[in-house]
């Protein structure tokens, strides 16, 4: 518009050009570009509203109604263009982007629980069951709590560097270690809390090893239990019915063959019975036998490393690799697979999430 004060014609072809470029706008980005020009703070409607203030009072009047007018005759167009490409861009959209409601659902891929978590929720059920109680201690260790106080000889093999995994040594000359079993845990347990104790203590422990039955980490569950005039038949009972329980067999035979650890005594390797079956192990009956795990009466010089009164009080102790009562009860023969992550592998041996933290077995 090249004069402020626009005749009637020029408005009538102006409202003309604009309404013909709104009609002519493909695209919502087009129509903001002509809604821009024509109404926007710097457009040509918008300016020819802002020249009203010098214009006399007559001809303001005149104008301004004129002016008005276009605005609002713009705007309408504007508006019905925009409701026109925004129902014509949707129902492009639904051509496009539908689905064939008649087709199968996706199949959702369910969670699963590791067998190692599994085996380790129902041994700790089961001796919940019994009267025992969770105990945990740090996974990094001192020479004391990890040897000494278990009465483990300074010579002894388990203490070398091609064993167990040391860090470096401090400002006094000691080392710090990765805990070898999770025995330091009734350790602490015992010298910081009076009997009675019954205890199990599960955890991660971690040993220079790796094949196809060992690997550098492993779980472990060690139970204790202190307390006056406790002997070997107590222990023989609760290994039995832990054994019957956790593998679902009541008749399951359960052998006690005399063994040697440095902090039993007597000690005893407890095996259960099994046999062969067409190349394939059951566990229940059968004429061979496989041991399982290790216990016995705690020595007297444990008790007295740990404070306790071995003249007052006496108990036992045992101790189970969790992927071992895994591998047996679940069928599997390779330790290595628990720690590869493979998700084949885990959708095939997993366990439901609904049972297998519920107590329940599917």
């Amino acid at each position: 518009m090249t004069s402020p004060h626009p005749s009637g014609q020029d408005l009538a072809a102006k409202q003309g050009q604009y309404l013909a470029r709104i009609e002519g706008a493909a695209t919502l980005e087009a129509l903001e570009e002509v809604r821009l020009e024509a109404l926007g703070k710097q457009g040509d409607i918008t300016q020819l509203m802002k020249s009203l203030g010098g214009m006399s009072p007559e001809e303001r009047k005149e104008k301004g109604e004129a002016f008005n007018q276009i605005r609002v005759v713009l705007q309408d167009a504007i508006g019905a263009k925009r409701t026109r490409l925004e129902k014509e861009a949707l129902q492009e959209s639904l051509s496009k982007e539908w689905e064939d409601v008649t087709l199968p659902g996706a199949n959702l891929q369910k969670g699963r629980i590791h067998p190692l978590s599994q085996a380790m929720f129902e041994a700790l059920e089961i001796l919940g069951d019994m009267g025992f109680y969770v105990a945990e201690g740090p996974d990094i260790e001192d020479d004391f709590h990890n040897f000494t106080a278990l009465n483990i000889p300074e010579l002894h093999p388990a203490r070398q560097d091609q064993d167990t995994f040391y860090f470096p040594k401090d400002a006094k000359g000691e080392r710090l270690l990765l805990r070898t079993h999770t025995s330091p845990v009734q350790v602490r347990t015992m010298m910081n809390k009076k009997p009675p104790i019954r205890i199990v203590a599960p955890g991660r422990v971690y040993r220079s090893d790796y094949d196809q039955t060992h690997t550098p980490v492993f779980h472990q569950i060690e139970g204790l239990y202190i307390d006056k005039d406790i002997h070997m038949g107590h222990l023989k009972g609760c290994l039995e019915t832990f054994c019957q329980r956790f593998f679902e067999c009541p008749d399951l035979p359960v052998r006690f063959r005399p063994g040697f650890f440095p902090f039993t005594e007597p000690s005893a390797e407890i095996d259960i019975g099994c046999g062969r079956k067409d190349g394939r192990l059951v566990i229940g009956g059968g004429e061979d036998w496989l041991e399982i795990l290790g216990a016995g009466m705690v020595h007297r010089k444990v008790l007295e490393n740990c404070g306790v009164d071995p003249d007052e009080y006496q108990g036992f102790a045992f101790g189970m690799g969790v992927e071992r009562l895994a591998m047996l009860k679940y069928g599997l023969t390779d330790l290595r697979a628990f720690f590869e992550s493979d998700v084949r592998w885990l959708e095939h041996y997993g366990k439901s999430p609904f049972a297998g933290l519920m107590g329940g077995v599917l």
